[in-house]
């Protein structure tokens, strides 16, 4: 049991290393309250292909490593408990 604490840490370790880099390289592009009030469209083809852009790659492996985190983080909850 000691050796699935030991790689859950590292794997743990790992992902927190992984979801802060990714964040960090984001731009901030978000428009914040002036787009609401100004009512700007950002429905183009750009935004609709976003997902294959750097940013949108970004994006994409930021949540599936924070999920990851998540999962991980339950998961030595558990085994500490235990």
């Amino acid at each position: 049991m000691q050796v699935v604490k030991i790689i859950l840490v590292v794997v743990q370790f790992i992902l927190c290393l992984g979801v802060t880099v990714l964040a960090m390289m984001q731009s901030k592009d978000d428009a914040g309250m002036s787009s609401t009030i100004t009512g700007s469209s950002t429905n183009n083809f750009f935004e609709k292909n976003k997902g294959r852009t750097k940013e949108g790659m970004l994006k994409r492996w930021t949540i599936i490593l924070g999920v990851a985190f998540v999962i991980s983080t339950i998961a030595l909850s558990i085994i500490y408990i235990a």
